[in-house]
């Protein structure tokens, strides 16, 4: 069967040695966003990953995910978890308006702050620069960050939306669905498609994304290594 979205079925490599080649390193087979960035590698060819040359750019101890691999662990990492994740595309209507024009464009004042929120809400990987990837907005509220999301990997013609978190103490207020909103208006004005990505055991944001709009496309391996002295 051919791919609707070939561009998304290695979107992870395609980043890295496309649009966000700058903010990665790695050679050969094998490539991982820059250290403070979002922890996350990707190989040309998961069936045979090129670990030889991702070792060279991978300090002992740091831990990363990986998307698509499912083979033995080498000598020298250690796989520390495995689940599954959803990658999902925007199957809806052009969004008509901008549903969030308070919305605080996130800068380097903000980073403590969004990598505080990340950490507590656990959106995926992210990192102190994750924001410098795309667009970030938040919801600042008496001078916190309470709600987040933005823009992280992108190829020609996609953007993923990536961060999106709701302080607990801030839930039920649809903060995280106009952020969203906000992105995907600026994406389609611009002829991208929206996507995301969501793990099988968030049960509760599978269903939200669905209900917004986005449907599944694939469902892949998720991994999370870790390189050993």
């Amino acid at each position: 069967m051919t791919s609707a979205h070939p561009p998304l079925d290695a979107i992870f490599w395609n980043t890295m040695t496309g649009p966000h080649a700058p903010f990665a390193s790695g050679s050969g087979g094998a490539r991982r966003y820059a250290a403070g960035f979002s922890p996350i590698i990707a190989f040309a060819d998961n069936d045979r990953p090129d670990f030889a040359a991702l070792a060279q750019v991978c300090a002992p101890g740091e831990t990363f995910y990986c998307e698509g691999w499912q083979g033995e662990c080498p000598d020298g990492w250690r796989i520390d978890g495995e689940t599954t994740m959803f990658r999902m595309v925007w199957n809806a209507k052009v969004a008509t308006a901008d549903h969030a024009p308070g919305a605080v464009a996130l800068g380097p004042e903000h980073v403590d702050a969004a990598v505080a929120l990340a950490t507590l809400c656990r959106p995926g990987p992210f990192g102190p620069r994750t924001i410098e990837l795309g667009d970030y907005y938040g919801e600042v509220e008496d001078g916190r960050l309470i709600a987040m999301a933005g823009q992280r990997m992108r190829v020609p013609g996609y953007t993923e939306i990536s961060g999106v978190c709701t302080h607990p103490d801030a839930q039920g207020r649809r903060l995280a669905r106009r952020l969203m909103h906000k992105l995907i208006h600026q994406q389609m004005l611009l002829g991208e498609l929206p996507f995301l990505h969501v793990m099988r055991a968030n049960v509760a944001a599978h269903d939200f994304y669905k209900r917004m709009g986005f449907e599944d496309y694939l469902e892949s391996t998720v991994r999370v290594l870790t390189r050993l002295a």
